[in-house]
């Protein structure tokens, strides 16, 4: 009997299946719906809040979904994240590692089960934890080639968005993002930073100075929405409410507004069966690959500020090829962006402007120009008349044309004995889809 069931969308690319990448986007947590991926950020479908009532949300299309330029799999991972699930206890103790080779045995049975995508160049994307566990599916993969198991995967490199990277790096930028952003004041700033020593996570209780410190400092941030700190915390704390995010109008819908302090459309399903995540991330041997990695950050995101993973890249030890400028779209200036290097590995490091947490919800159209791999080399290559010198820094350093797309709903088993693979789809036209998404 198949221990683990993993549960996906899949959705054709609507410019061209047959040259287009293909797409495999895992949604952060741990445990996050593939749904929040496909209707709030990149997949074809979006809610249509005009139209929608109470009870009675509805769907419209994305015009700027990723899925014009790729073929995309929404995958429900690690398994107990949404309809992802184990037959027995002991498939729910998983960790990074283990997650990360049940989603690529899965990969790999999915490649069998539609063989016309072997040739599509390949990349896996995701965001928020995805930092961790995007680079080491794309190392197993990597792994699993060079020791020739079938089917070879064309895989060309990967994407993450505001990305944890470490933990605690990521969380203690926190301070010097609020300095940055004018949500604390100069004085506080480098007061914490002084008592504190720079450590606003690892605190130690006896230091008085410290904790008072982060004590204003929590008063001062505490009603601020971390995830986008432009956006209001909830909807009903304003004299007249008017929800601004996806998350806070769906729940209006489905008549949860009394509860959101409790609900999140990202639904983490872990409970008492499922352990704590080992957290596990390494840089690997990539750098001496020749992949293409995409790093971008939403610039108004306190989850995980984007110097935070700024500071982290550099840390890599990698050449700068092009350094901090604006990129582009529609001739206004849509983020900013550099450029890194080692040998034929290359690592592109993009904020979009006025973006949060999940930047292709606030910045849909301007993400999609970022992704179109066409479009990317141009908005990379825009105002750089003049190739700027490369540097070390050391540590601290279309083809139109219209097709009828295919969409698929379904599962693939895996189990860890025999890996032997069963599929389930249901094909039809977006109604259907539509259909079976709303019954979420």
């Amino acid at each position: 009997m198949d221990e683990v069931q993993l549960f996906y969308y899949f959705i054709e690319s609507e410019r061209s299946p047959e040259d287009d990448p293909l797409v495999l986007w895992l949604t952060g947590g741990p445990g996050c719906s593939a749904f929040f991926g496909l209707v709030y950020e990149v997949g074809p479908l979006s809610f249509d809040y005009a139209n929608s009532k109470t009870y009675s949300p509805k769907l419209k299309l994305n015009p700027y979904s990723w899925t014009k330029v790729a073929n995309m799999i929404f995958l429900d991972a690690p398994v107990g994240s949404e309809f992802s699930y184990a037959k027995n206890w002991e498939g729910y103790n998983i960790s990074d590692t283990s997650s990360v080779a049940e989603i690529y045995e899965f990969l790999r049975k999915w490649l069998l089960v539609h063989p016309k995508f072997l040739s599509n160049t390949l990349y896996v994307m995701g965001d928020s934890y995805s930092g961790i566990t995007v680079p080491m599916v794309v190392q197993e993969i990597s792994d699993g080639n060079e020791a020739s198991r079938e089917p070879r995967m064309n895989i060309k490199g990967y994407v993450l968005g505001n990305p944890l990277t470490s933990a605690h790096a990521d969380f203690n930028a926190r301070i010097p993002f609020a300095h940055l952003k004018t949500l604390i004041s100069d004085e506080l700033c480098e007061s914490t930073k002084k008592d504190c020593n720079g450590e606003y996570i690892a605190v130690d209780p006896s230091n008085a100075a410290c904790v008072d410190d982060l004590k204003v400092y929590t008063e001062c941030t505490e009603q601020i929405r971390s995830s986008h700190i432009l956006e209001p915390t909830c909807q009903l704390l304003s004299p007249k409410p008017r929800p601004r995010t996806s998350s806070d109008r769906l729940l209006i819908f489905l008549n949860l507004e009394d509860d959101v302090g409790f609900i999140t459309v990202c639904i983490h399903t872990f409970g008492q069966m499922i352990k704590p995540f080992k957290r596990l991330f390494t840089f690997g041997r990539e750098a001496s690959t020749s992949y293409e990695v995409l790093i971008y950050s939403g610039d108004h995101d306190m989850v995980i500020p984007y110097i935070a993973t700024h500071a982290w890249i550099e840390s890599l030890n990698l050449t700068i090829a092009h350094d901090w400028r604006p990129w582009f779209v529609d001739g206004q200036v849509a983020g900013f962006t550099m450029q890194y290097t080692s040998k034929k590995y290359c690592l592109t490091f993009a904020t979009l402007k006025g973006a949060g947490h999940t930047a292709p919800e606030y910045k849909p159209k301007e993400s999609l120009a970022m992704i179109d791999s066409k479009r990317r080399h141009q908005w990379l290559r825009a105002r750089l008349r003049q190739q700027m010198p490369k540097r070390n820094r050391g540590r601290g350093g279309h083809r139109q044309g219209r097709h009828k797309e295919e969409k698929w709903v379904s599962s693939i088993s895996i189990n860890r004995q025999n890996r032997s693979t069963s599929t389930h789809s249901v094909m039809g036209d977006w109604d259907s889809i539509s259909a079976v998404v709303l019954r979420i």
